[in-house]
C-alpha cells in the first residue's frame, strides 16, 4: 500500500511524513512519501493534504499544481480512495473560503470556512493550543478515541459545516470549532494529529487502516 502526502508548497511536511512513517511501520501499512509528482499521485492508495497558511494562497497553489490536482480529484472522488485533509487542507474540502476574499474550494463538503469568533472576548485568536475532541457521529478514525481526548490546533478559521451529518467532531472555544469533517472516502482534520501526541498518533493509524 502507497501513502501520498501532497507536496504543493504548502504545509508542515517534514513532522507529518514522519508520524505517516511511524505508524504505517508500526501498523503494516506500507510505504508514505512526500511528493510532488502527478503519477505518484494517481497511483496512490491513500491520500493526504496537508495545508498551511491562507485559504486562497493555497487554493492557488494546489491548482497551479494541474497535473497535481487532476490526479488528486480523479482518485479522492473518481476512484473513492481515502483521502485526508490536514488544517488548512480540511478547510479546502469545503464549498467556500471567506478568508481575505472570497475563494472556491474544491466543494466535497458543503460548508463555508469563516473567522472563529468566540462568544468570550478575552479569548484570543488564533486558537492555539490544545482543545478536547467532542465526537458528534462514530466513524472508524475515531477507534480507540472517546469524547474528552485533547488534540493541538493552530488556526484562525474553521469551517462552517451545512449537513450536520458532515460534522464529525468539534471543540468548545465559547463556541463550538469544527474539528474534523467526513463523508464517504474522505475524511478532513482541523488539528494536527502529527503534533496531537498519542490521539493524533492513534488517528494517523486508524486512517490507514482504514477500508471504506
Amino acid at each position: 500500500m502507497l501513502t501520498a502526502i501532497i507536496d504543493y508548497e504548502s504545509g508542515n511536511l517534514h513532522s507529518a511524513h514522519k508520524a505517516f512513517e511511524r505508524m504505517a511501520r508500526e501498523c503494516n501499512a506500507g510505504e508514505v512519501v512526500v511528493t510532488a509528482d502527478a503519477d505518484v499521485v494517481a497511483r496512490a492508495d491513500r491520500l493526504v493534504l496537508p495545508g498551511d497558511g491562507a485559504f486562497p494562497s493555497c487554493m492557488a497553489a494546489l491548482k497551479g499544481q494541474s497535473g497535481i490536482y487532476a490526479a488528486m480529484v480523479e482518485s479522492a472522488v473518481d476512484k473513492g480512495r481515502p483521502f485526508l485533509g490536514i488544517c488548512v487542507g480540511m478547510q479546502l474540502m469545503a464549498s467556500m473560503g471567506r478568508e481575505y476574499e472570497d475563494t472556491a474550494g474544491l466543494g466535497w463538503i458543503s460548508g463555508e470556512v469563516t473567522k472563529i469568533t468566540p462568544r468570550d472576548p478575552s479569548l484570543k485568536v488564533p486558537h492555539m493550543g490544545w482543545n478536547d475532541l467532542v465526537i458528534d457521529h462514530p466513524h472508524p478514525v475515531f477507534d480507540g478515541i472517546e469524547t474528552g481526548d485533547h488534540t493541538y490546533f493552530v488556526h484562525s478559521f474553521h469551517m462552517d459545516v451545512h449537513d450536520e451529518a458532515e460534522r464529525l467532531a468539534h471543540v468548545d472555544y465559547a463556541g463550538d470549532v469544527t474539528a474534523v469533517i467526513g463523508r464517504d472516502t474522505m475524511i478532513g482534520m482541523q488539528f494536527h494529529p502529527e503534533k496531537s501526541q498519542t490521539t493524533g498518533l492513534r488517528m494517523i493509524a486508524n486512517f490507514l487502516n482504514w477500508r471504506p
